[in-house]
């Protein structure tokens, strides 16, 4: 099918992928103004990001019911929340307050992922087509938008409050996108006792290959800029490159995926691909030089790009029929702890060990892919 006619089909979709990504884009290009404005290192910020994850997974719980109570305008309202949340961090004047802007920030990205997946795996399953990776692409190329943008704004000297709210606003121009004449989602309602279909393990399995993916691929975006900057001595301008380098590459890669997709065996397809990511982390960990992190953050996209749309259509295609939507928010629940824990704990890694062997770390991590593949591929 002609690549126009696929984007059509799933604009409301793309529509949220993309504003999420030009929100965490610009955060991360964003991250090192926001430690300076709060007068924190590295791992204090990390600390201060931890109840992000809390409040993600909270409103991923309530997803479904969410999705079932707004009906077709469920996408919208969350994407539209999410958006509103992405405008606080930069107003954090108190210490105290940063937390609070993150939880706000997580509650509507957790709200609208599990809802966006589900839209994408319901298309999926009723034209029989491969729209994740064109979806997971608007998210890259959304994310390296956004940090560019930022990277531009940072060097004229904005502050962080505008920043993040011109940002803010720009995501939010997307939320009209979202809308469409028959969004609900069906699937997510919960069947009655004794009448209902196991999830079984399938989601589990996809859901662990999407928190390695996540963990590695959403903390090396938001720790890319600080590690250019602080570590190898590069400008704001410079650290902005380090997330939209890896986000470019992966956009580029996932729209390439989205030829080869149901051409390849997935099990290949993930295992070369957590093999050429972990690959570009070691470089980006062994970087002496802003250019040489590029080389890593280049390889590691176009390793990791493959990995969660590949995971998510997987637990779409091999989950019962009725009981998609949810397999589908199930492994976007428990693969987006990767996601919110990624940064933090990163954070953490770099505070106590440095920045080179958090990199170090994300490539021991995706050597678990391969062995989660092989399991979801004796699955049916």
């Amino acid at each position: 099918m002609p690549f126009l006619s696929l984007l059509t089909i799933s604009r409301p979709a793309v529509a949220a992928f993309a504003a999420m990504g030009i929100l965490w884009g610009s955060f991360a290009a964003a991250l090192p103004d926001l430690i300076s404005m709060l007068g924190v290192d590295e791992a204090e910020m990390g600390l201060l990001m931890f109840l992000t994850p809390a409040a993600a997974v909270s409103a991923m719980l309530i997803a479904p019911a969410a999705g079932l109570a707004f009906g077709r305008v469920a996408l919208p309202f969350a994407t539209a929340l999410m958006c509103l949340g992405f405008a606080l961090p930069g107003q954090a004047i108190e210490i105290w307050m940063f937390p609070i802007a993150m939880m706000a920030c997580g509650f509507g990205t957790g709200l609208t992922d599990v809802l966006m997946n589900a839209r994408v795996a319901a298309m999926e399953a009723s034209r029989g087509l491969h729209l994740m990776n064109l979806c997971h692409a608007a998210y890259s190329f959304g994310y390296a938008g956004g940090s560019i943008l930022t990277g531009v704004l940072r060097q004229a000297a904005w502050s962080p409050d505008w920043v993040l709210g011109t940002m803010a606003g720009l995501a939010g121009l997307l939320c009209l996108l979202t809308l469409e004449r028959d969004g609900r989602i069906d699937g997510l309602a919960r069947p009655p006792k004794g009448k209902g279909t196991g999830l079984g393990v399938v989601p589990v399995i996809g859901g662990a290959m999407v928190f390695i993916a996540f963990l590695t691929e959403n903390a090396a975006e938001n720790w890319s800029a600080l590690h250019i900057e602080q570590t190898l001595g590069g400008s704001p301008a410079l650290g902005a490159l380090g997330p939209a380098m890896l986000a470019l590459t992966m956009g580029v890669a996932r729209l390439v995926g989205q030829g080869i997709a149901g051409r390849v065996n997935p099990v290949h397809l993930l295992t070369g691909g957590a093999a050429l990511s972990a690959t570009g982390a070691l470089c980006v960990g062994a970087a002496v030089s802003p250019a040489m992190a590029y080389a890593g953050f280049v390889i590691m996209g176009i390793g990791a790009s493959v990995i969660a749309p590949t995971a998510f259509s997987l637990v779409g295609a091999r989950a019962e029929p009725q009981a998609r939507a949810r397999a589908v928010a199930r492994a976007t629940l428990l693969g987006y702890f990767g996601y919110f824990v990624g940064p933090p704990g990163f954070g953490f890694i770099a505070g106590t060990l440095g920045l080179r062997f958090a990199f170090v770390f994300a490539a021991a991590a995706l050597i678990l892919i391969p062995v989660l593949a092989r399991l979801m591929a004796r699955r049916t």
